[in-house]
């Protein structure tokens, strides 16, 4: 059910009319929208890093049969499988029932969003106030994180090599951390600055104690006593000193949960839309196609708000393996199924925001409640680092949702020159396997609060899943 609808006169019959899922769905299937999302913001709430969304993953495969995986493993028809990748990247894997020498079907979203990561050396004191000095981890708008609540989540290795888990903030009693900013009395030099320049990396210092440390008499007998105070409060608790820091993950996000928006409550306000809110319907895409008849891979990638690198990105080759590994395993040439292959690079997009209409074109905007968007091609002004898709396979995929009912759109980021971005697309088509975008229309983007529509979330859920069936 593409919002190209049918019934109707010459107009409707011909004309490109993007009606919303109030206009296209049965209160029925509305119903399920919203129960779909009470499940989403669960697995939202508990997955605010990649870490963290890779046990909640596993966790669910476990639950619905798969069983883990490794490079080498004797397969058959009919496995349902999931491959962790050093605990911040997986993949799901439904072995289908025909012959791999058709292809794989693959689904491709992350699990990573912006944040601001911690300094190997993080640790200081300023004039009796203990900081933490961050590194922003993809891009952020840097005045949006200033004056929020925000908790800590990450792992430390200490010296002997054992690691331990550190969140705080986000249960009932834990403290909050947060950055200050000016007041407006004061903020007359920084009210003159551009708004890029007016708040600096650097300067995203996140307090995290007042009090110095005092000893059995109540004194004060060290210098950096806030700072000593924090590293006694954390080696009481976790065992760790200064050094650990060297070898740790740890990371500022948003404290707090997913909230309804609106009398209404259609929309989700919450940190990590981007991309969790593709990730989840994968997921549960998968888990819900039981045995599939073709060979299906979920993969929930790493690091793609910083350009996809490292082991855990989809530049990294453990894809490709995986599909060769598989291959071999039915003896068949890998570089043909990677040619009979195709993906689908679940990643959000722009949704247009009407505060903001300047930056959009409107007549290939995704709007709020019109279903999932596909993107033919992402990029920057003249498509740059675009994976643009071919028209056929453009148009096997929307016949496909048609097919199926689903409600979707087609869209651009934004304007042409008003900037752009890309996703994890381009990695994989490198591949010789064909590749569209298609994810949830997202408000305020990359903000420490985004807001996603629970219609287009549930019409992104009914996409993968007639993609994976």
């Amino acid at each position: 059910m593409s919002t190209e609808k049918k019934q109707g006169g010459l107009a409707e019959k011909l004309l490109y009319n993007n009606k919303s899922i109030f206009e296209l769905e049965s209160s029925d299937e509305r119903a399920r929208m919203m129960e779909f999302a009470e499940d989403y913001k669960y697995f939202l709430d508990r997955s605010k890093t990649e870490r963290e969304a890779t046990e909640q993953i596993i966790m669910t495969l476990d639950a619905s049969g798969f069983r883990e995986y490794h490079l080498g493993d004797k397969v058959k028809a009919g496995d349902r499988l999931y491959y962790n990748n050093r605990g911040k990247n997986v993949f799901a894997i439904s072995v289908g029932r025909e012959s791999i020498e058709n292809g794989v079907r693959i689904c491709a979203s992350h699990i990573d969003s912006p944040r601001l990561d911690l300094k190997p050396s993080p640790l200081f004191e300023a004039d009796g106030v203990g900081y933490f000095k961050t590194h922003y981890y993809g891009g952020i708008r840097k005045y949006q994180w200033t004056t929020i609540p925000l908790a800590l989540h990450g792992v430390v290795t200490r010296a002997d090599g054992t690691t331990v888990n550190v969140n705080v903030g986000e249960d009932k009693g834990d403290p909050v951390f947060c950055i200050s900013d000016l007041l407006p009395h004061l903020s007359k030099d920084q009210d003159t600055k551009k708004l890029s320049e007016a708040f600096s990396g650097e300067g995203l210092n996140i307090m995290i104690c007042s009090s110095p440390y005092t000893d059995e008499n109540g004194e004060i007998t060290e210098s950096d006593a806030v700072k000593l105070n924090v590293m006694k409060l954390l080696n009481d608790k976790y065992g760790i000193v200064e050094t650990d820091f060297l070898s740790a993950e740890l990371t500022a996000v948003p404290a707090g949960g997913a909230y309804d928006i609106g009398f209404d409550r259609w929309l989700i306000g919450a940190y990590g839309h981007d991309d969790k809110c593709c990730a989840y319907p994968t997921l549960r895409a998968v888990v819900d196609a039981g045995e599939t008849e073709h060979t299906v891979i979920v993969t929930f990638a790493d690091k793609e708000e910083t350009g996809s690198c490292g082991v855990t990105g989809m530049k990294s080759s453990i894809l490709i393996d995986i599909i060769d590994a598989l291959s071999e395993q039915f003896g068949v040439n890998p570089a043909l199924v990677r040619s009979r292959s195709c993906c689908l690079s679940a990643d959000v997009t722009a949704a247009f925001d009407p505060n903001y209409s300047d930056v959009f074109e409107k007549r290939n905007s995704a709007y709020l409640h019109r279903g999932v968007a596909l993107a033919k091609y992402t990029g920057a002004r003249g498509k740059s680092s675009t994976n643009d898709t071919s028209a056929e396979y453009a148009g096997f995929v929307r016949s496909m949702l048609d097919r199926e009912n689903v409600v979707w759109q087609m869209a651009e980021l934004g304007k042409v020159d008003a900037g752009g971005g890309g996703t994890v697309a381009m990695y994989i088509s490198q591949f010789n396997i064909d590749t569209i975008d298609i994810g949830v229309p997202v408000i305020s983007m990359h903000a420490p609060f985004e807001i996603i529509s629970k219609a287009d979330l549930y019409e992104a859920y009914k996409a993968f899943a007639a993609f994976c069936k």
